[in-house]
């Protein structure tokens, strides 16, 4: 009888040790997962540069698997720092398109889509396509985002390519 109460006994623990045991293993299944759908749902933000056949722009590609939450863009020219690219220029703001994102505005770039930060098209004179290019060859853009969890990102890119067409005189 005495063998069977200490039985009985070490069973009743090890079936709670058990429970304990299963009971974190699935707390630290519930954190591999919510992991995982961070790691599956990020962005992977790009700012893309095109100059072909009289159409430029600058755009911000989220080329991963979640939303792209846009905070904000910075813009540096000549050591100052700006919150638009129209403070930037001195081109005829109706000649262009353009995008701001602020404190108060903020925008989603859903998977596989873009946001157009600068774009235009010139159908005029290589004259003008030279005077865009030089103008934003000198703008470097930050942009700081964040994903549906909160994880906040930076990407940044210079526009010195626009400047591979410029010839610089002697």
């Amino acid at each position: 009888m005495w063998k069977r109460k200490v039985r009985l006994k070490m069973t009743g623990e090890i079936t709670v040790v058990i429970s304990w045991l299963a009971w974190f293993a699935l707390l630290y299944q519930v954190y591999l997962q919510r992991t995982h759908n961070e790691k599956s749902l990020k962005p992977l933000g790009q700012i893309d540069l095109e100059d072909r056949h009289g159409h430029i722009f600058v755009r911000v590609t989220n080329n991963g698997l979640g939303p792209m939450i846009v905070d904000r863009l910075i813009f540096q020219k000549e050591g100052r720092t700006y919150t638009s690219i129209e403070d930037c220029l001195e081109l005829d703001s109706r000649s262009y398109t353009r995008i701001s994102v602020n404190e108060s505005v903020r925008k989603v770039i859903l998977p596989n889509g873009y946001l157009t930060i600068f774009e235009t098209r010139l159908e005029k004179s290589e004259e003008d396509a030279h005077r865009v290019r030089q103008q934003l060859s000198s703008i470097r853009l930050q942009v700081d985002f964040r994903d549906i969890y909160d994880n906040k990102a930076i990407i940044k890119r210079d526009f010195g390519w626009f400047s591979r067409h410029i010839i610089k005189a002697d």
